[in-house]
């Protein structure tokens, strides 16, 4: 079982210029990190919703993250870890609890094919089954799981985790970024002359910035020219459709089931609620928030929250919800 000392947890939220304080003894360790109810003696908790107040004199961690005006509510056996935001915390200390398996064991399978015009880099596991093709480059230290086809024209940046099944073509990953089982980015998009129905061949490519994750069984067409592009941190859930030439900005949270049309640009910090469907063309600006099941047909200008189909101004869509709701 995998044991985490409080000084490597100290460490890290230092090396994160996270101020916090804590009694705890440096050599003091941790099995798991779970939540309020599931913690035990042996484990790590958090707190960070109101609503869940009345369970924490019920928590048996040996340890929570909590906000310094609500640590008077825990039990006396359980230390608080005092932080000023305690869910970002929660969310980077979660990596150092994680199995080994984000983690290239520079073992490259027999049972892969590599084409010999692609490079791979230092310290790169590539699992059974998976196909490396031409023009591919795969930076230090990545892991490519069973059964994927990578290539041709794919560059993929350092500390990369793609899972089984994905598909990579026509595509520029950068650092940090996962990809979860069976997404399938840089594919040829929907796109065809209406009347006639001929088929429109794209030449561009996806690019996908730092640190962002890319769900199970989302898809990412490539550009008709020039790129589709996903920006840093960003957390794209499964089952998305990110059409060709989006343009998506840094730090967007788009939750399952969405569909993107194509050529729109959205913000940075904008969220998206499952299955909200946004139309072709459309400039959508930054910190916007759509509603889920959400119907996207006209430009968003920045800090909007909009509900409905279509979708409006969440103050007038609940008005009319109330109305509707009432018979009027």
């Amino acid at each position: 079982m995998k044991k985490i000392k409080y000084l490597d947890i100290s460490n890290t939220l230092k090396s994160n210029l996270i101020n916090f304080h804590s009694n705890l003894d440096k050599s003091s360790t941790f099995t798991g990190i779970k939540s309020i109810e599931s913690a035990d003696k042996n484990d790590l908790s958090f707190f960070s919703n109101i609503k869940y107040i009345n369970k924490l004199q019920n928590c048996n961690a040996k340890a929570c993250i909590i906000n310094s005006n609500y640590s008077q509510y825990l039990p006396k056996d359980c230390e608080p870890i005092i932080v000023s935001d305690p869910y970002y915390v929660f969310a980077l200390l979660t990596k150092l609890f994680q199995s080994d398996m984000n983690f290239s064991n520079g073992i490259i399978s027999s049972n892969s094919f590599i084409h010999k015009d692609s490079k791979i880099n230092n310290n790169v596991q590539i699992d059974s089954f998976s196909y490396i093709d031409k023009d591919t480059e795969i930076s230090d230290n990545c892991v490519i799981g069973p059964s994927c086809k990578i290539g041709p024209k794919v560059t993929i940046g350092k500390n990369c985790f793609i899972h089984n099944n994905v598909t990579l073509s026509d595509c520029t990953i950068y650092d940090n970024c996962e990809i979860k089982s069976g997404a399938r980015i840089g594919l040829t998009g929907f796109g065809f002359e209406e009347k006639s129905k001929m088929k429109i061949h794209h030449i561009g490519n996806v690019i996908i910035k730092n640190n962002s994750t890319i769900g199970a069984n989302t898809t990412i067409d490539k550009a008709v020219f020039e790129s589709t592009s996903i920006g840093e941190y960003s957390q794209i859930d499964n089952l998305v459709q990110i059409a060709h030439n989006v343009t998506i900005g840094k730090h967007a949270i788009i939750a399952a089931q969405v569909g993107i049309a194509g050529s729109t640009n959205i913000g940075d910090y904008v969220k998206i609620g499952g299955q909200s469907g946004i139309s072709g063309h459309l400039t959508i600006g930054n910190n916007v928030t759509i509603a889920g099941k959400s119907g996207v047909t006209k430009d968003i200008p920045n800090n909007k929250v909009v509900a409905g189909f279509p979708a409006k101004d969440i103050r007038i869509w609940k008005r009319e919800v109330v109305k509707m709701s009432k018979g009027l």
